[in-house]
Formats: structure tokens, C-alpha cells, sequence
């Protein structure tokens, strides 16, 4: 019954996006369908926002991004996958989609107006967005992506053999359990180096047998100049250097190797070329940047404190809304190998409660729009765990202050859990990927375990307060409560908007 439900979910998808010949590749994060197309103009934006099934849509650059929320993007997309396999060789074309009957002239603004309203304002920061650096950014992004399952399962692991350990129970399994939880961890230079190389052009498994340089035991042996190299120097940060190079070592030999030789030279210079630069200059390096990038972190809390956490907390919508948040992902990984944890994450899970708080009171300023209440309400669950975008991009980005304002409880809920790091409890996720409520079960730090959890339950609290306050008394103006306010069989306190034209409702 759910495969047949995951089934109709990307069949409804795949006529909306222009079918199977207008798809390039296919690919899913925590919540998004990503796709890659060779003709834009063939999407039917307002019918894939009205699908159920689907919390809203992302354009990020090259990637098309339909947002299904965690869990059900990962049961669509192999569904989606095979339907567009299935249908390219069958040589059928799925039938178009028929338009989208134009809006009455005489309503109220509803959840579906807001929803074009976000997606004229994605449209206008589109070219803004496609950057070479931001553009960098997410390939990154794409190279830890993939990883985030993982990480999930295993901190999750790694939290519970510690609360085993703490309490003293069933010492046999305890070991079993940091075995499992540390299994991957060990060996995810090897994941990002081939993840590396598919991203940037290059024969992944070549990536990762340079990465797995880094993780080898035996480099302890080896005398770099001097300098001791141990086992997982450089982490994430030298496999990510280390396949970068590897790529670039084998398009040259793939341009200078005859064809006759090519099968057994390329891959022999790519691994050791890459590898000796790896094992004398890119692990020290690498090492040097990780232990930076922790260090860094650790003081800006014990220092900046509630500052420092002030302005991640407030920043962080307006990179999840430019879809650069996972950009982060290298830092986060990073902190987690370097101390066990990420104490970034805690504090930028707080721009979520922001968010949520904002929408709660958006929900009860407009008791009488029957629409948008009910976008509200469908997409809060999602928003407690963590999953901003259906609100974001429903409700909070097209009306303008109530953005603003969810910030402001970001930035609250971030300098409350920062100002308990300067305060020497400082503490952090062992896993990315879920905030909200889901990143209980990952939390650990210095402080004990009962304390880090009313900490962090203190700042979504915080950040819930202060973005339904922030947004119930200046969030929306008196001409959007006017526009919006009404039910839909109302007439309009306002001129009619002409058709086809999202009403501006920023003001």
C-alpha cells in the first residue's frame, strides 16, 4: 500500500516536471527531490505546488528541488527513478499536464497566492544566487549529502551507547554499540573521497583510494619531513583536497596516456601522484585547518557567547531560503571528527524555532483565511522536526515581515543556548541532519545529560516566544491583515488584483 502510494506520488511528478526526456539526473536530500532539466520552461510550477504530497518547491541553480519531507523523499525518489527508466524504454512520453484554470477575479488571498508569490521571489534571487563561489558551494554540498543518512543513524548510536555507559547498563553490548556508532566515522574520508571525484568529473572508486590514504594505520610509520602523521590526520578536509587532486591528475593523464596504455597507467599515476602529496603535504595541511576550524569554534562560544549565537541563530533562515545552509556540512563534519560533536548545530536549530513561532501567530492573526491556516497546520509537524521550507516558502517568505520576524526568534533562541556555552556547558550534536525536536536524541557535551537537555529545550522554547511575539504585533501590516483576513466567499476590502498577477503582499 505505501509503495503503490510512493508510486502515484512520483507518477503525479514526472507529467508536471516534463517528463522522462526533459530529466537529466535524479538525486534526494533529507527532504528534496532533486532533479537536473534540460528545458526549464517545461515545468508546471502552481501544478506541482497543488500535488499533496508536495511541501513546495526550490529552484537552487542547476538543480530543480521538489520538497516531499524526510522520509517520503527518500520512498519517492527510487520510485521516481524507476518510472523514468521504465518510461524511456517503453519510448512513451507521459501526456501534459493540463493548465491550471485561471484564479477567480473576486476572492481572498489564499495559501496557493502566497505560494506564487514565494516563487516569483525565488525567480528574482535566481540570478543572484547562480555565482561561481555559491555555485561551489553546493557542489560541496552534494559531495556531504549523500553521507547525512549515515551520520544520522550512527550518532544516534553513539548517543545511546552513552547513556549505556553513564547508567551503567548492559556493559556487553556497550562495547557492540561504539563499534557500530564509530564504524562509519572511521572510515568517512573514504566516502567523501569517492563522493569527491563523482562530483567533480572524476572515476570515483580513484577518489576514494586516495582518501583511504588518510585512514590507513600504517602512515604512523612514515616520516613526512619530520613531522608525524597519524591515522586520520586531516579528516574530511584531506580527503576532500586529496580526490579533488586525484580528479585532476587523471584528466591530465587521460589527455596524454594512449588509449593502448590508458587502463593500466592513468589509474596507477592518478593514486600515486595523489597519494604522495597526500601523505607529505595535504594531511599536515588538512590537519592544521581541522584543528583551526575546531578551535575557532570552541572559543567563539566560550567568548562571543551569547553574541556569537545571536547572529548564527538570526542568519540561518536566509541561508536555508538561498539553499546554501548545507554548505555548512564540511564544518559540521569536521567538528564532529575534531570533538565528537558539532556545538554549531544546536544554535542554528534555533532558526527553525524562529520560524515556527512566526507561523503560530500568522495561524492566529488570521482567524478567518480558511487556505493559508490550513497550510499552516499541515506543514507545523514538519516544522517541530526541524523541516523549514513548506513554511517558508508558504507562508513566512512571501509575506515579507513574518520572515523577518522568525529571524528575530532565531536569533533569540541562538544567543540563549550561546550565552550557556560562554558559561562553560557547552554542547553539541554527534550527527547532522535533524534540528527541532529531532536532534534530542543526538545531543552531548561537557555538561551533564539532563542539563544540555533543558538548555537546548530552553532555546526552541525562547525561539518559539519571541518569534510568535516578533510577528503577532509587527509581523503583518494593516493592509495584508485587511487582504488577508477574510474567508474566501468574502469580498475583497481591496482592488481586485488582475489575474495571472501574484498579489505583492511585502511591504
Amino acid at each position: 500500500m505505501t509503495t503503490d502510494k510512493n508510486r502515484a506520488t512520483a507518477a503525479a511528478i514526472l507529467p508536471l516536471v516534463g517528463g522522462p526526456d526533459n530529466i537529466t539526473s535524479i538525486a534526494h536530500c533529507m527532504t528534496r527531490l532533486r532533479i537536473s532539466l534540460r528545458d526549464r520552461t517545461l515545468v508546471q510550477d502552481e501544478a506541482l505546488r497543488a500535488l499533496p504530497a508536495v511541501l513546495g518547491v526550490v529552484e537552487d541553480g542547476a538543480s530543480y528541488q521538489i520538497v516531499l519531507g524526510p522520509g517520503a523523499v527518500a520512498r519517492v525518489t527510487p520510485e521516481f527513478e524507476a518510472l523514468v527508466e521504465e518510461t524511456r524504454a517503453a519510448a512513451t512520453k507521459a501526456p501534459a499536464a493540463s493548465a491550471t484554470p485561471a484564479a477567480p477575479t473576486t476572492r481572498t488571498i489564499t495559501a496557493d497566492d502566497l505560494a506564487a508569490q514565494g516563487a516569483a521571489l525565488k525567480e528574482a534571487q535566481k540570478a543572484r544566487n547562480a555565482t561561481p563561489f555559491k555555485l561551489f558551494l553546493r557542489r560541496i554540498a552534494n559531495i556531504f549529502v549523500p553521507l547525512i543518512p549515515a551520520l544520522i543513524g550512527c550518532g544516534i548510536i553513539a548517543g545511546l551507547n552513552g547513556l549505556l555507559t553513564n547508567l551503567g547498563w548492559v556493559p556487553a553490548v556497550v562495547p557492540a554499540l561504539a563499534a557500530i556508532a564509530s564504524g562509519f566515522m572511521s572510515l568517512i574520508a573514504v566516502f567523501v573521497g569517492y563522493n569527491t571525484a563523482k562530483e567533480f568529473g572524476g572515476t570515483p572508486i580513484l577518489g576514494g583510494a586516495v582518501a583511504a590514504i588518510i585512514v590507513f594505520p600504517g602512515v604512523a610509520k612514515i616520516d613526512a619531513f619530520g613531522l608525524e602523521l597519524k591515522p586520520g590526520q586531516g579528516g574530511v578536509l584531506g580527503a576532500l583536497a586529496a580526490a579533488v587532486l586525484a580528479v585532476y591528475v587523471e584528466k591530465w593523464c587521460r589527455r596524454w596516456v594512449p588509449e593502448t596504455l590508458d587502463v593500466l597507467v592513468t589509474p596507477t599515476l592518478t593514486v600515486l601522484i595523489s597519494g604522495l602529496v597526500t601523505l607529505f603535504g595535504l594531511m599536515y595541511l588538512a590537519g592544521e585547518a581541522s584543528a583551526a576550524i575546531g578551535t575557532f569554534a570552541n572559543r567563539l562560544l566560550a567568548h562571543g557567547g551569547a553574541f556569537a549565537g545571536l547572529i548564527l541563530g538570526g542568519l540561518f533562515l536566509p541561508l536555508v531560503m538561498l539553499g546554501l545552509h548545507q554548505a555548512l556540512i564540511p564544518i559540521h563534519t569536521t567538528l564532529i571528527e575534531h570533538d565528537g560533536y558539532t556545538v554549531l548545530l544546536p544554535i542554528l536549530a534555533m532558526a527553525g524555532a524562529g520560524q515556527v513561532g512566526a507561523a503560530i501567530a500568522v495561524y492566529y492573526r488570521l482567524p478567518h483565511n480558511g487556505s493559508l491556516r490550513a497550510t499552516i497546520k499541515s506543514a507545523l509537524p514538519a516544522g517541530f522536526l526541524g523541516v523549514g521550507e513548506p513554511l517558508i516558502y508558504g507562508v513566512s517568505l512571501p509575506l515579507g515581515r513574518p520572515f523577518v520576524t522568525a529571524c528575530v526568534g532565531g536569533a533569540a533562541g541562538g544567543a540563549f543556548v550561546g550565552l550557556f556555552g560562554q558559561l562553560g556547558m557547552s554542547f553539541g550534536s554527534t550527527a547532522i541532519g535533524p534540528s527541532g525536536w529531532a536532534l534530542f536524541p543526538l545531543l552531548d557535551g561537557r555538561a551533564g545529560a539532563g542539563t544540555i537537555l533543558a538548555v537546548y529545550a530552553g532555546g526552541l522554547l525562547v525561539g518559539y516566544l519571541v518569534g510568535f511575539a516578533a510577528t503577532y504585533f509587527f509581523g503583518l501590516s494593516r493592509a495584508q491583515l485587511a487582504a488577508l483576513d477574510r474567508s474566501e466567499d468574502e469580498p475583497p476590502a481591496t482592488p481586485v488584483d488582475q489575474p495571472g498577477k501574484p498579489p505583492v503582499l511585502t511591504h
